[in-house]
């Protein structure tokens, strides 16, 4: 049976590590899609409600405020202004119409589309800088990854 502790320590470190590169690997390939995406970006927090709302079509502010770690009145702003700018769209409930369910526009879905195959494309080419073993080794560990974002979303 191996040490538990051994096995603590390793959970440590790559809770250490996986803490530290993901958000430098994310910062970098934003960075990345700034200089190479041909349309106006967008301030964070607009992009940040737009992929919830993509990822969750249907979604109520009050939803994505919750989901968000927001105030409803700050997301709602954050709707007014992605509306305004033809990316986002407010269906009224049928049944309750002071509740509006938020929805992606085809441009919204298009430029996120655009800017995840632009980042992509950087990552891919950053693997290519790896060897075999290195990419072997992120290939496996990207099943591993994968359920821990589901236990981690799975856990609220």
């Amino acid at each position: 049976m191996p040490d538990s502790s051994a096995s603590g320590r390793q959970n440590d470190h790559v809770a250490s590590v996986l803490v530290a590169v993901l958000p430098v690997l994310n910062r970098a390939l934003e960075r990345r899609v700034v200089q190479d995406f041909p349309h106006p970006t967008l301030p964070e927090g607009q992009l940040t409600l737009l992929r919830l709302v993509e990822e969750r079509p249907g979604i109520t502010v009050r939803d994505a405020a919750d989901a968000l770690l927001m105030k409803p009145n700050n997301v709602s702003a954050l709707v007014a202004q992605l509306t305004e700018l033809g990316l986002l769209e407010r269906r009224r409930d049928a049944v309750d119409k002071r509740i509006a369910h938020l929805h992606p526009t085809a441009l919204a879905t298009e430029r996120l589309a655009e800017a995840r195959g632009l980042k992509e494309a950087h990552m891919a080419r950053l693997l290519e800088t790896l060897t075999d073993g290195e990419q072997d080794a992120l290939g496996s560990a990207c099943g591993a990854l994968l359920a821990l974002t589901r236990r981690f979303y799975s856990a609220d």
